[in-house]
């Protein structure tokens, strides 16, 4: 096996070696993933590859994405080969789509598919009563014929509807290449999951190999549908060649990961707001400022809600205020509460979602930060006056040298000038009675 930097080299002045393409989907299927597997079997189609060999391990991800990804594989001159792998991979969600998508569906021991309704903002609504809870229990075997199961939360007409779609989507995949149907629509209503050995039996799968070169083995001469003909794969003796992820690759799938791009903004409005509480500093300003116009950039190409957007914003804003406007606490919980549930609700898809953890810990971080500023604040208040006018004001002192009604007193450790109502002589004790500019009005004492 050899591993590709890019793409294969290509050179239309000789033929290109008999290559199969592994194409490796890990993670959340996103914007980023979608542009790397479509570019990546188009790659593998200019090179004229025998077989593209599409390693999952996701646990789904945006369907806009996951379509685009489905959309190119259909396309594909190039027979496309899913293959769930490694050993504890899985392909959930999005996964189990792509997977019924393909030409040929395989998996390798200790691999799992399934879970693949649609989820809502919130989550799915509880089930409606009547509904079998204890379906995925027993696979659905081919000649299940039993009625679909009722759809879960179905008073909630914007679930029905998606989920509706995506039954309706999938069992058309299922049908185009002779798959169980029936449980491809279980696994969208009921969110069933099968292990690799289910998985064959039921007919959701075709082979069970270890590797992609003992899947290349199993599959040789084996018919498939590819553009609605069959097409007699020859795999015997190719070259593995997997595509790595292009370094634009692997930054747009860095700044459209969710976790990273929440870590991004909330350093961006901390550097602000720090820079905001204490000008001059710079630093944290001009870095907060490209943390939040990059991670903008990375928001910008994922599916958000802008209420849970603008709620993150006005937490971050109270806690700001907090350590302007002293509150004993209260914008700053309130900016701290606002915080979390817009963060909860900033990311639309849950599978893109931050972890609780993330997000617990995020806003007990700026909670403390703005406590702490606050705490700063208050101690500086309490401090006795060490400057102005409060200062000098009733300060003893002694004059340096006198001529007349004016001359030089030293008061605090510095030498001041100074006026009196009536001559004084050198090296005598005065008290300021007032501040007149940079000059001070003194009396004996």
């Amino acid at each position: 096996m050899r591993s590709s930097g890019s793409y294969p080299p290509t050179d239309p002045g000789r033929a290109a070696p008999r290559t199969a393409v592994v194409i490796a989907l890990e993670g959340a299927i996103g914007p980023a993933t979608a542009a790397y597997v479509v570019r990546s079997l188009q790659a593998a189609e200019h090179d004229g590859a025998a077989v593209a060999v599409l390693r999952l391990d996701t646990p789904g991800g945006l369907d806009s994405a996951m379509r685009d990804i489905i959309r190119a594989m259909l396309a594909s001159p190039v027979p496309v080969l899913a293959f769930v792998a490694p050993s504890g991979a899985r392909a959930a969600s999005a996964g189990t789509y792509i997977l019924y998508a393909s030409a040929l569906a395989a998996m390798t021991p200790g691999t799992n598919l399934g879970a693949a309704t649609p989820v809502s903002l919130f989550g799915n609504p509880p089930a409606a009563p009547g509904t079998d809870k204890g379906a995925d229990k027993k696979p659905a075997g081919d000649g299940d014929k039993r009625e679909a199961a009722p759809l879960i939360g179905s008073h909630d007409a914007m679930t029905a509807k998606a989920t509706n779609d995506a039954a309706a989507y999938i069992r058309g995949l299922a049908t185009m290449h002779g798959r169980n149907a029936d449980w491809a629509e279980r696994a969208v209503r009921e969110a069933v999951s099968l292990p690799y050995d289910a998985a064959l039996a039921q007919r959701v799968i075709d082979v069970v190999a270890t590797s992609e070169a003992d899947l290349l083995k199993q599959v040789d001469g084996r018919t498939v549908m590819v553009l609605g003909k069959k097409i007699r794969l020859a795999t015997a003796g190719l070259e593995i060649v997997t595509v790595e992820p292009t370094w634009r690759d692997q930054m747009l799938g860095l700044l459209t990961n969710p976790n990273v791009v929440y870590l991004l903004l909330l350093a961006g409005l901390m550097g602000v707001a720090f820079e905001l509480t204490h000008p001059g500093v710079i630093a944290p300003g001009v870095v907060g400022t490209i943390c939040l116009l990059v991670g903008g950039y990375g928001l910008n190409l994922l599916p958000i809600d802008y209420a849970g957007v603008a709620l993150a914003l006005l937490g971050i804003g109270l806690m700001v205020a907090e350590a302007f406007v002293p509150a004993f606490g209260a914008l700053g919980l309130g900016g701290a509460a606002a915080f979390a549930i817009g963060s909860l609700m900033m990311f639309e898809n849950p599978d893109l979602r931050p972890p609780i953890s993330m997000i617990v810990g995020a806003t007990l971080a700026s909670t403390a930060l703005f406590a702490v500023v606050l705490a700063l604040l208050l101690r500086a208040r309490r401090r006795p006056v060490v400057t102005g006018n409060a200062v000098l004001v009733g300060a003893l002192g002694q004059t340096t040298r006198w001529a007349g009604a004016e001359g030089e007193v030293m008061v605090h450790g510095e030498r001041w000038q100074a006026r009196a109502a009536r001559p004084l002589a050198p090296g005598q004790a005065v008290k300021v009675v007032d501040r007149q500019g940079l000059t001070l009005v003194v009396e004996p004492t």
